[in-house]
């Protein structure tokens, strides 16, 4: 079984959004959708009661959407009364809010109110998915809504029963959705006017809680999400399917994003399933075949998503922290950590936020769990699940109506 290295498998990745600087954090799991930042020069030690906090933004309004952090603001979306609303903060001027923009009528639920996804930034314009399914371009500078579809309407699809919690993908001039609709799973749009390109005929599964990635493997373009029956992949350029694999679906709630790398699709998924990796091969007439290459238990992932760097999966299994090798799904090592919760990677670091409000700041070690540094965020009634965030030398943490933002820049900085 050929895969990348340990340097090239950190750096291969999806490119959805158009991105800017390494400091950028354009869409939901940063540049290449993988959970992974580039950036360098930041701490590795904070001090006992945490990094310097830089601004506090309450009043964003509940939900669960994390940010989307470029050109020195941050977007986002919450709930203020009965409207679900996109929101531009400034970065620079202590979180001030710069515009919101109503998008559909807010989202109610009784695990936790509010949006879920992440808007993602294209050019000079954003895309934003509600709760709800009601979708929108807003033009950065100004929120100005360019124009919305709600995706449950427009392909005759149900609502999952936690909320549609997908961050929209951008490729090329095509932005990717997961109505879950009848022949219409997974479905292209123009970003320009929000008018179809393609439907996945032949594909009707009910969309689940994952967002799409897209790559090449098997001599193709392709799109692939986690749906409630398991994972598929449709072609690029006509929505065709293409392959699937059911087995690391569960029957209630699939929600990480999957991972590609090399042709390999890694997914998982909680409620006593576990986890796969599967090998893209081609199947003659424009096919692809979906080998298995290993099922285990060792990771069962709820909400907090995962990600690979070099040779290990990092991820928290239920409650638990794991690291597991790429290639075989062997235990490398698990600790209680935070406590469940969510992650990503930056400057050799996992920055890990427990849904009790425990953040921490760990070696990515493929040998020991080795944290570094700790603290406690209050996070209010509802669980911390808004996943972290790293960009510009900054930590956000969103918690229900309130984000955080914290200096996590290795030496003093000036802020404004």
């Amino acid at each position: 079984m050929h895969l990348l290295s340990s340097a090239a498998a950190v750096l291969v990745a999806v490119v959805g959004a158009e991105t800017g600087s390494s400091g950028d954090w354009p869409q939901w799991r940063g540049p290449h959708r993988d959970g992974i930042s580039t950036e360098t020069g930041l701490a590795r030690k904070w001090p006992k009661d945490g990094p310097t906090l830089i601004w506090e933004a309450k009043g964003i309004g509940d939900g669960f959407s994390t940010v989307a952090v470029q050109g020195g603001r941050a977007y986002t979306q919450g709930n203020r009364g009965k409207e679900d609303v996109v929101i531009a903060l400034d970065v620079e001027a202590a979180g001030k809010e710069l515009w919101a923009t109503p998008n559909g009528k807010a989202y109610k639920n009784s695990f936790g109110d509010g949006p879920r996804g992440t808007p993602t930034i294209d050019g000079k314009v954003l895309y934003a998915l509600g709760g709800n399914g009601d979708l929108a371009c807003l033009e950065l500078e100004t929120g100005k809504k360019v124009w919305s579809i709600n995706i449950l309407a427009e392909f005759k699809a149900d609502n999952p029963g936690w909320g549609i919690s997908e961050s929209p993908l951008i490729v090329g001039e095509k932005l990717i959705v997961t109505p879950g609709g009848q022949d219409a799973t997974i479905v292209a749009l123009d970003k320009s006017s929000g008018k179809t390109i393609w439907k996945s005929q032949g594909l009707s599964d009910s969309a689940a809680y994952s967002s799409c990635i897209t790559f090449q493997a098997a001599g193709v373009e392709q799109v692939a999400n986690f749906t409630h029956k398991g994972i598929v992949g449709v072609a690029l350029a006509d929505g065709k399917p293409l392959w699937r694999y059911d087995r690391v679906a569960n029957t209630v709630a699939n929600i990480a994003t999957p991972v590609h790398v090399d042709g390999h699709v890694f997914a998982t998924s909680a409620y006593d399933t576990g986890c796969a990796l599967v090998r893209l091969e081609p199947d003659g007439a424009g096919k692809v075949k979906a080998k298995e290459v290993y099922f285990s238990r060792e990771l069962k992932n709820h909400h907090g998503g995962v990600v690979l760097v070099g040779e290990h999966i990092y991820g928290f299994s239920d409650s638990t922290l794991r690291c597991i090798e790429w290639k075989t799904g062997k235990d490398a090592w698990t600790h209680r950590s935070v406590g469940k919760g969510s992650l990503v990677f930056a400057n050799g670091c996992l920055y890990i936020l427990g849904e009790d409000g425990k953040v921490g700041l760990a070696e990515a070690n493929p040998k020991e769990y080795r944290e570094l540094s700790s603290f406690e965020v209050e996070h209010g009634k509802q669980k911390a699940w808004a996943h972290p965030v790293v960009a510009g030398g900054r930590l956000y943490i969103r918690t229900q109506d309130r984000l955080r933002c914290f200096d996590v820049a290795d030496g003093a900085r000036t802020r404004n």
